[in-house]
């Protein structure tokens, strides 16, 4: 049995230093409860607010959304905030799941795992938004593409990632080569803000947003 670290500085390192995705689930079932105090109030994490801004530019509110690694539902919320209500969430934790579920924003919850073939039918979604779990210890540029499998003609991806990540862990040579298959085009990118910025004031993400073709 994993040990569950003491102080919450630690939990996001603890959590991406997970070996497999049967890891990676233990410890989000650990840190469920105390993960929104802990990624807003302790590390300032701004992510789902800007991720969703940028995706309502170009995303109707009136469309069917996939929330991938929804987590205990921080986009969903956002989301919901601005106008959105056909939701479904997906997260690899049932107890992240559970917290999202409490927020009352999703019309279904799923759990699933990214990285290989989703359960969900080809151009189901009119959308999908991803934020946090395209990173170092979860979920590898490979889920890229079944985020365009899901997402239907005409409809937008919106994740964000860290810069890092990006030029090191294969999203940018996996991003190039959709875009060179004509699977989709790039619509716009954001500068590199601070995502965490109490808590990795040193990390900086963007934000990427594709439109499939």
């Amino acid at each position: 049995m994993t040990q569950k670290p003491t102080e919450h500085a630690n939990r996001v390192r603890w959590v991406y230093a997970s070996q497999d995705n049967t890891e990676l689930e233990e410890r989000y079932g650990h840190w469920a409860k105390e993960y929104d105090r802990d990624i807003i109030e302790k590390f300032g994490y701004v992510g789902p607010r800007v991720s969703t801004e940028q995706f309502r530019l170009y995303v109707p509110r009136n469309c069917k959304v996939l929330d991938a690694g929804a987590g205990t539902g921080l986009v969903g919320q956002e989301l919901y905030r601005l106008g959105y209500r056909d939701i479904e969430a997906m997260d690899l934790s049932r107890a992240m799941l559970d917290e999202a579920r409490r927020k009352n924003v999703y019309g279904k919850l799923h759990e699933m795992v990214m990285g290989g073939p989703l359960d969900f039918p080809t151009n189901y979604f009119d959308a999908t938004i991803c934020v946090g779990a395209l990173t170092i210890g979860h979920a590898d540029a490979e889920a890229l593409e079944e985020f365009v499998r899901v997402t239907s003609s005409g409809g937008h991806i919106v994740f964000m990632l860290r810069t890092d990540v990006y030029a090191n862990n294969g999203f940018r040579e996996k991003q190039h080569e959709l875009e060179f298959s004509e699977v989709w085009q790039l619509v716009s990118v954001t500068d590199p803000f601070q995502a965490l910025p109490i808590g990795e004031p040193d990390m900086y993400h963007q934000v990427w947003t594709y439109m499939v073709k």
